[in-house]
């Protein structure tokens, strides 16, 4: 079966739109996120396994509430409804909205799993899909030169040729394009590696110098930074002016964004 370099480059088209498509299923947002996730700044889940024990802390918008709860083995031990801090003896009146909030966190962690699953075989695919498109690619530059043969033979489809060679020069051009944009995508991926990096790098010199100001005993004993352009506070306590400025002047990239009507917007780390 003859391919000309339209139709291959058509079919290349094609298979671009179907890496893009894998891309942005493989970006589908869940409703809980890891600590620091762009996707949702108002809902946040984190855990850890403590001697067998699972320990949890959830923020979230729940049915137009605002919750926030920290559990042990699936137990509340503090909870937080639209700022009220209830008492434990009303734990059992939010019983039936915790195991909602619990199980749609299982849900959502479920389906990223799955969701991660099915984009790895999406770019297998896709990678696939790109050799055989460099395939046809030099498929359709031999039957060129069969096309060159043809032109010899007849003036009428010599002057069809020709139209189709210039169909296909800016189909190159645009693959060009492509190409560039895709180098420029990569700069921009080791950019923001790199970002990554320095700012893990700003935490570690940051949690060092807390050590050095007497403000904690030790780097393991820092349980949560937070920051912004308004105030500095470790481990729950806020920091005097004096040692907010301090770090405000050597820490510029994390003071951004304000605590208004009772929301931070800023660095927060939770170990």
């Amino acid at each position: 079966m003859k391919i000309t370099l339209k139709c291959a480059l058509l079919i290349g088209a094609l298979i671009l739109s179907t890496a893009a498509m894998a891309q942005q299923k493989a970006k589908k947002r869940t409703a809980y996120v890891q600590t620091g996730s762009p996707e949702y700044g108002n809902s946040t889940y984190t855990f850890n396994d403590n001697g067998g024990v699972l320990h949890e802390y959830v923020e979230t918008n729940w049915k137009g509430d605002r919750y926030e709860m920290k559990l042990v083995g699936g137990k509340p031990t503090m909870l937080v409804v639209n700022g009220e801090k209830i008492a434990p003896a009303d734990y059992g009146k939010y019983s039936e909205v915790i195991s909602e909030i619990r199980a749609q966190i299982k849900r959502d962690r479920e389906q990223a799993k799955r969701d991660q699953a099915q984009a790895r075989v999406d770019q297998e695919q896709a990678k696939r899909d790109q050799e055989q498109a460099k395939r046809d690619q030099e498929q359709a530059r031999s039957e060129q030169e069969e096309a060159k043969r043809d032109q010899q033979q007849a003036g009428k489809d010599q002057e069809q040729a020709k139209r189709d060679q210039e169909q296909a020069a800016r189909d190159q051009e645009q693959a060009k394009r492509d190409q560039e944009q895709a180098k420029r995508d990569q700069v921009q991926a080791k950019y923001d590696q790199e970002q990554a990096k320095e700012d893990q790098r700003q935490v570690d010199l940051m949690m060092n110098d807390l050590v050095k100001d007497r403000i904690v005993p030790n780097m393991d004993s820092v349980r949560t930074i937070r920051m912004n352009e308004d105030e500095l506070i470790v481990n729950g306590q806020k920091m005097s002016e004096t040692v907010f400025s301090k770090y405000k002047r050597k820490y510029p990239r994390f003071a951004h964004g304000h605590s208004e009507n009772g929301n931070f917007n800023g660095l927060s780390i939770t170990r």
